[in-house]
This record gives C-alpha cells, structure tokens and sequence, in this order.
C-alpha cells in the first residue's frame, strides 16, 4: 500500500458484518450495523507532545473494535478504507 498515515492516523479495512443472525434470519441491507470490527492495514509513526513521542499500541495485520461513529471513509484505487485516531481503537482481538 502506498498510503502513509502521519501522527497517531491509523488506516483500517472494515471487516464485514453479518449477513444473518444467530437463528439464521437474513438481514437485508437497510437492517445491518455497520460493522467496529476492522484490520489495520496501516499505522502512523505516533504523536509528538512537547517532545515525547506517544507509542503506537497497533500494529499492521492487527485485528480491532473501534468506536462506532469514528473515522473518515476513504476510497483509494478501488478500495474503501477508515482512517481513524489511536484514541478511537477500543480493544485489539487476539
């Protein structure tokens, strides 16, 4: 990927979310959430305050849940990306 996040950007590949429920009922479009689950495809180099460089707590290939209203989409060559702030990452799946 040729994108490059700055400071503490993140960039995402929203992961999709179910198509049916857990008894097996299919949900059409305007039913569905939009999914917090994502991988990170990218990750800035970190945020500097008053000299101090805050760590990066994600890594490329992670696996995450976001804040639900989060983010800016993003179309580039073909795909749809989220860019989003550390601070939005509320927890990595392992």
């Amino acid at each position: 990927m040729s994108l490059r996040p700055l400071g503490d950007k993140i960039i995402l590949k929203v992961l999709e979310s179910e198509e049916k429920t857990a008894s097996g009922i299919v949900l059409p479009d305007s039913a569905k959430e939009k999914s917090q689950e994502a991988e990170v495809i990218a990750v800035g180099p970190g945020r500097e305050i008053d000299d101090v460089k805050e760590a990066m707590e994600v890594k490329v290939g992670d696996r995450i849940l976001f804040s639900k209203y989060s983010g800016t989409e993003i179309k580039y060559e073909g795909q749809e990306y989220l860019v989003i702030n550390q601070r939005e990452v509320l927890a990595v799946i392992e």
